[in-house]
């Protein structure tokens, strides 16, 4: 019997059959186009689309892409606008200025943006994956508020121009830093086949043609405005589009990880037995969320929390510091008591009742070896901490009996819940709950 050879395409669409004649001398291998073949249109699309799509990728990844193309179109027209203020002020049609200027000028604002590209980086790095959303978002907003720094600037005396073109450029380099971290992790999230690298490159190409096609639309936008008055508007009209349509673009992402403020939404979801799903949450959380925040049901604030503290806060919080010689002073056995309540515990929760904030402070000293998991678990266990009432209380044996409590409470409902969160589309092995450089404590009997 001759053999039917059927090829598929990634996603498993049918490409072409292959179908071997019979009989005769010679064989022959007829092949046949699929009955359903793409049409020019959608041969066009595939260049721009991830290979397999829509099956390679997350459902909310076209959604972001629309919005997010629509923001790169406004924002190109509008850096066209801001460019033609600062060849104003660097000295274009001005008869008195000179290129040498210009170009030291170029180079201070380039140095100064560097050096911000590098602290910020420095100082943030670990919050742009956790925080992605708020961080793509907060990009543009510094990336839009160089513009108008830009537009601003002729209107100054020339030393005074010099240090907002310097400030501008720091902003853009301040949002290269957030747009490029924050784009690398939704990219992570959208890719569903490992296609990271290619998804990019893809990326890559739709960012290219939509440039373009703002650069020949800009390029009559700055023909016809001229006016002072028409320029203003327009650049605010197209800033307003742009931010909206960013915003609407990150609205749309349903993470799966659980940072602090999703990790908070899943717990009072768990506690009145609902098992949340990412579309759900995102619904619910806000983008920009005010940083280690522990809130009620009600969103109301109860408390504040650190995930990485220090040994160090630790002693502080349960002794008293010397003046002169800075050692600190325990009461008792207060170190051995908390070590033994938390003895089976990969993490040491404790709240700094010596915090200047009216709530309460609560910190999360990590042990090696901590999983994503245990970091989970400290965060909902700092959750119900801050719930109750008695946490306040400057009585030790109170507060180390709630910490056990409340232990207990967070274990069992990550035991009841996780496989159901897991099915539910969560992943609970990736780490997005510390936001900062923290350290590890090993302890030897």
């Amino acid at each position: 019997m001759a053999p039917r050879i059927t090829e598929f395409d990634e996603a498993g669409n049918v490409t072409a059959t292959y179908v071997q004649s019979e009989g005769g001398s010679q064989g022959r291998v007829d092949v046949i186009p699929p009955s359903d073949s793409k049409s020019l249109w959608q041969k066009g699309l595939d260049v721009f689309l991830p290979v397999g799509y829509p099956h390679s990728v997350t459902h909310d990844y076209l959604e972001y892409q629309i919005y997010d193309s629509l923001q790169a179109f406004s924002s190109s027209i509008a850096s066209l606008l801001s460019s033609r203020a600062v060849l104003s002020s660097v000295g274009v049609g001005d008869a008195d200025a000179s290129p040498t200027a210009a170009l030291l000028l170029s180079i201070f604002q380039e140095s100064i943006g560097r050096l911000a590209t590098i602290l910020f980086a420095h100082r943030l790095g670990m919050s742009f994956e956790p925080e992605c959303k708020m961080y793509r978002l907060l990009a543009d907003i510094l990336n839009d508020t160089g513009f108008i720094l830009d537009m601003i600037s002729p209107v100054f005396p020339k030393p005074i121009r010099v240090v907002i073109l310097s400030f501008s450029s720091v902003l853009r380099s301040l949002c290269g830093v957030a747009a490029g971290s924050a784009k690398a992790s939704l990219s992570a999230h959208f890719a569903k086949w490992g296609n990271l690298g290619e998804l990019n490159a893809k990326d890559s190409s739709q960012e290219t043609v939509i440039s373009l096609l703002g650069m020949w639309a800009g390029s009559l936008v700055v023909s016809w405005i001229t006016s002072q008055t028409a320029t203003w508007t327009a650049l605010i009209l197209l800033l307003s589009i742009h931010l909206e349509t960013n915003r609407r673009a990150v609205r749309a992402v349903s993470m799966r990880t659980l940072n602090r403020q999703r990790a908070t939404l899943v717990y009072h979801h768990l506690k009145r037995g609902n098992v949340p799903t990412p579309e759900e949450v995102s619904k619910q959380e806000r983008i920009f969320e005010r940083d280690g925040v522990l809130r009620r049901s009600d969103d109301g604030i109860v408390g504040f929390c650190v995930v990485g503290a220090s040994m160090s806060r630790l002693l502080r919080a349960i002794s008293e510091q010397h003046a002169t010689t800075k050692s600190n002073k325990l009461e008792g056995d207060a170190l051995a008591k908390v070590m033994s309540i938390f003895e089976t515990q990969p993490y040491i929760l404790w709240c700094d009742k010596r915090s200047q904030q009216q709530r309460p402070s609560l910190f999360v000293v990590l042990k090696k070896g901590a999983t994503p998991k245990d970091m989970l678990k400290a965060w909902w266990q700092a959750l119900a901490l801050a719930c109750d009432d008695r946490v306040e209380s400057n009585d030790l044996d109170t507060t180390l009996k709630e910490a056990e409590r409340t232990s207990n409470v967070v274990n069992e409902l990550l035991k009841t819940y996780e496989e159901r969160l897991e099915e539910a589309g969560w992943d609970l092995t990736s780490s997005a709950l510390e936001v900062v450089a923290g350290s590890r404590v090993a302890i030897e009997a």
